[in-house]
């Protein structure tokens, strides 16, 4: 591990030097320069004497180790905006702040949410595997067509901010936006897009899907073989939130029937034990979950927490703290 020196943090994840570079000018920091994923006992082990500790979704902090956590850490800083891998009531028991990273990643994953749509309808991944093999013979008009989505409606499910970033960027490609979510939002958080209380009803009009809403047990799955079936044949789904919220199975078998055509993910269950095939089907154009990765935003993500921990530390409530109770 590497030192540098100020108040003590633990960086238990892999971070790039984009983002340990605000951590290293803030704190004493210890980072995690294994180039992996450390085993729980050594999260432990290197949080001793530390007052905050940074992890990322590929952490897992259950309840047995935020036990085990040294008297010393008093917060917990997770380098996402999704928290599914910190038993949140155990954290709470042990009085522990909970910060996250909300804000900051939604426009670059709203950019990768727009190349989702574009692969998927445009059947990039087979222009590409065409070029590169040398088997391309030049231009025919009925060479790999696809789908416009200028013009099309589009079905955000989740508007949340990157649902919303999403759907600012569809409006410049002239798309119909219609969205399901927990709440409806305010006229001017819609500006036109149509609000539905029903996904059923949302997804019976939906020509493209962007799934962006939050994970956990409410929403695991809520994508399967009946939803998809509602939709008009042909119809493109997207995913950039969490991977669970689609049934694999079920998505994988309208892609064979054709009743969705084409599919764009850069999110998965199981990660990186994808379904296997989504690695076989052409008409699936998919990304290692790269929504938020540009050296930008990782940097702004560093600093977000940065500020956050200092916030805490100074006796002030920082604004990317979790509710935990």
């Amino acid at each position: 591990m590497k030192e540098a020196s100020g108040d003590t943090v633990f960086i238990a994840c892999n971070l790039p030097g984009v983002a340990q570079r605000p951590f290293a000018e803030t704190f004493s920091c210890r980072f995690n320069d294994t180039g992996r994923v450390l085993a729980a006992s050594e999260v432990i082990a290197g949080c001793e004497g530390a007052t905050a500790l940074v992890v990322t979704a590929t952490d897992k902090l259950g309840a047995e180790v935020i036990a085990a956590l040294p008297d010393s850490v008093r917060i917990v800083a997770t380098y996402s905006v999704g928290h599914e891998h910190i038993d949140l009531p155990a954290a709470a028991a042990r009085n522990l702040v909970v910060l996250h990273t909300p804000d900051v990643l939604s426009e670059s994953c709203a950019d990768i949410g727009m190349l989702l749509m574009l692969g998927a309808a445009r059947r990039a991944l087979e222009g590409l595997h065409l070029v590169r093999s040398g088997e391309w013979t030049g231009w025919q008009p009925g060479q790999l067509l696809g789908t416009d989505i200028h013009g099309k409606r589009l079905g955000i499910f989740g508007m949340g901010r990157i649902g919303r970033a999403i759907a600012k960027r569809a409006r410049g490609f002239d798309m119909e936006i219609h969205y399901h979510n927990r709440r409806r939002l305010d006229p001017a958080e819609e500006r036109g897009a149509v609000y539905h209380e029903s996904l059923e009803v949302m997804l019976a009009l939906t020509d493209v899907l962007c799934v962006a809403a939050p994970g956990g047990r409410a929403t695991r799955g809520m994508i399967n073989g009946e939803r998809l079936a509602l939709m008009p044949a042909g119809a493109i789904v997207t995913n950039i939130s969490r991977g669970d919220i689609i049934d694999d199975a079920a998505l994988v078998a309208a892609l064979r029937s054709g009743q969705v055509a084409a599919a764009g993910l850069d999110v998965f269950a199981n990660e990186p034990d994808i379904h296997p095939a989504y690695r076989k089907l052409d008409n699936v154009f998919a990304l290692p979950h790269s929504g938020s990765a540009t050296s930008d935003t990782r940097r702004r993500m560093s600093e977000f927490l940065c500020a956050g921990i200092r916030e805490e530390l100074s006796g002030r409530v920082a604004s990317n703290r979790l509710a935990l109770g």
